[in-house]
């Protein structure tokens, strides 16, 4: 266990340090991959009528996406509002039941599971939510909040030692273990996230999905908790698949980058790849968009400006998703949905710029974007 600091640097004034750019163990294309998705898909049905309903449509919020998160990885999910992120990793958690595709865990096919069974991999497959306020019931204390999972899985900890497992495990997210009686409106927003955390922890899991779980925390704060996610990382050997709007965060975290849109997977990499030789227009129109501190770095980018609003997931365009506002679009991007490969230009190339982007012009475009 790591030593507990006297107290959170939030709780104590003290000054956080920076988030370290140190990432987890990293793929490899000689190892399996401990969770695969292949063409998930999740559409929420609009019905019409009040006595007899009828279906008139489907809200397409996840249309096949596909992709594989290895041992110790830290896998980024970026997108925009609406892109589908957050279903994504409620699919993973069967909060939501796919529409279709499959989802595997160390090869066993898990996306119909139920009962026992599905009880059984999720001790595996944790969850950080976003909101530290609404995630926690305010009526338990952190100590029941903490040792819950305990309850649906007795054999983990026994109920004469689950005090003690609660209060290593606020040890090691670097709170108290003295403020396992108090209550979450006693804590503050970053003490929150830490608590959940520790939540997720509890049954020692293999993968973490978090779900943008500092996007309604203060700068400074969010620093602490990226960092105490990649300490943990490295104590547990956990495998995260981390959701987020951030890029900047995105980056020091992860060791590969996903790009969603509308539903879909517009490019996929390592963040080397995706951050500094993008060949998504989408991607190439995110980075542009990333706030830089160096004047002179930022004097000499291209500023991407997209045209339009992002289209109704219940009406999306035909073709490829982003050509409504992409300035590259022709008729056969209306015509053809682009599939998500090493674009040909750059197939069997030693390049960062081959890997996976669906889109029929893929090509590299330089991208400044802080470190």
């Amino acid at each position: 266990m790591s030593t507990r600091p006297e107290k959170p640097a939030e709780e104590s004034g003290e000054k956080p340090t920076a988030v370290t750019t140190t990432k987890g163990a990293g793929a490899s294309a000689e190892r399996e991959p401990i969770l695969e998705v292949r063409d998930l898909v999740k559409h929420f049905p609009l019905t019409q009528g009040i006595l007899v309903k009828r279906q008139i449509g489907a809200v397409k919020a996840v249309d096949g996406i596909s992709f594989d998160l290895y041992p110790g990885e830290t896998l980024g999910i970026v997108g925009e509002s609406g892109c589908g992120k957050s279903t994504v990793a409620k699919l993973l958690m069967h909060l939501e039941r796919p529409t279709s595709g499959t989802i595997k865990y160390k090869g066993e096919d898990i996306t119909h599971l139920s009962g026992r069974a599905l009880r059984e991999v999720r001790r595996n497959i944790q969850m950080v939510f976003q909101d530290p306020y609404t995630s926690l019931n305010p009526r338990m204390t952190v100590g029941d909040i903490i040792g819950e999972p305990f309850d649906i899985h007795p054999d983990v900890a026994p109920k004469g030692d689950r005090r003690r497992k609660v209060q290593e495990l606020l040890d090691v997210v670097g709170l108290n273990p003295e403020y396992i009686n108090r209550y979450p409106h006693q804590f503050s927003g970053g003490q929150r996230q830490r608590i959940g955390i520790a939540r997720g922890l509890a049954l020692r899991p293999e993968i973490i999905v978090a779900d943008e779980p500092v996007s309604a925390l203060d700068v400074s704060v969010q620093a602490q908790v990226v960092n105490l996610m990649e300490k943990l990382q490295d104590e547990f050997g956990l495998s995260y698949m981390f959701i987020a709007h951030d890029l900047s965060i995105v980056r020091h975290i992860s060791d590969r980058v996903g790009v969603m849109y509308l539903g879909k997977m517009a490019e996929i990499g390592t963040d080397e790849q995706i951050y500094e030789h993008p060949t998504h227009p989408y991607t190439q129109a995110l980075l542009s968009a990333v706030p830089v501190p160096d004047p002179e770095a930022r004097d000499g980018r291209e500023r991407i400006v997209l045209e339009g609003d992002v289209p109704s997931p219940a009406n999306p365009p035909s073709g490829c998703r982003f050509r409504t506002r992409c300035w590259k679009a022709t008729d056969k991007c209306a015509e053809e949905v682009p599939l998500l490969a090493v674009p040909e230009t750059f197939a069997g190339q030693d390049t960062p710029a081959a890997h996976p982007s669906a889109c029929h012009f893929a090509e590299e475009k330089a991208a400044v974007v802080a470190a």
